[in-house]
């Protein structure tokens, strides 16, 4: 997946637990456990395709580091 569609996937997640704030599901704890996971998790995936698309663009413009 693209850092795009990974921060879009975090966005909803994020939409979600807010959701569930607001209509009271917030209070299962064993739902918001893993809502709060599944947040954690794809926002490390986020950050670390973000990291290797912006080091894959900075070797196509600059090139391979040397030595």
């Amino acid at each position: 997946m693209t850092a795009f569609e990974l921060h879009t996937q975090l966005l909803e997640l994020q939409a979600e637990r807010a959701l569930a704030e607001d209509t009271g599901v917030a209070g299962i704890d064993a739902y918001m456990a893993d809502l709060q996971r599944d947040i954690d998790l794809s926002r490390a995936a986020y950050i670390g395709a973000a990291v290797t698309e912006i080091a894959t663009l900075r070797g196509q413009l600059s090139g391979p580091l040397q030595g």
